[in-house]
């Protein structure tokens, strides 16, 4: 009885816990992932309409040779604040993707790009945006967007898209 309890046990909590890990997983929507490539409203909000649209062909991410993509030089480094105090910490490199011709643009903008990303990022961490299960597609395409429009409010329709190269969060 002493041995087949620790592994009865073992089997009970094994079970629980998947059980949990499927109950508690998120639910998967396609549709909002189908809408997500097309920055339609927001370009029309600012003019933009569909000067950077791709054919629908290739689901408008496409390389129609005129793209390209300036990654930006540093990482961006968002403190999450709790308890009046830095509970963690998120790291993001970005990258956008541009019109022929538009890396020098970019780079020539950078200091004022960051700037308007980190208010962005702070605003996106202020709400809750890191915290839980922070990579959930529907709260990355939420960022991706607002700081896409951030991006066009500064360069203009010279930016195709914003993308999220890497993320992490460090739990202190």
């Amino acid at each position: 009885m002493k041995k087949l309890l620790p592994i009865l046990l073992a089997l009970i909590g094994t079970a629980a816990g998947t059980g949990a890990g499927i109950f508690l997983a998120p639910a998967h929507d396609p549709a909002p992932v189908e809408a997500a490539p097309a920055h339609g409203a927001a370009d029309d909000a600012h003019g933009g309409g569909d000067a950077h649209a791709v054919p629908a062909a290739d689901g408008g991410h496409g390389d129609d040779g005129g793209n390209e993509y300036a990654k930006m030089n540093n990482q961006f480094v968002i403190p999450i604040v709790g308890d009046a105090r830095v509970q963690s910490l998120v790291v993001l490199s970005l990258s956008l993707e541009v019109t022929s011709g538009g890396t020098e643009q970019v780079y020539d903008q950078e200091p004022k790009l960051r700037d308007t990303f980190l208010r962005v990022l702070f605003d996106h961490a202020n709400v809750g945006g890191f915290e839980g299960n922070f990579t959930e597609t529907r709260r990355l395409e939420l960022l991706r967007r607002a700081l896409f429009e951030a991006a066009r409010n500064v360069m203009g329709a010279v930016v195709v898209d914003v993308l999220i190269t890497e993320i992490a969060r460090q739990d202190n």
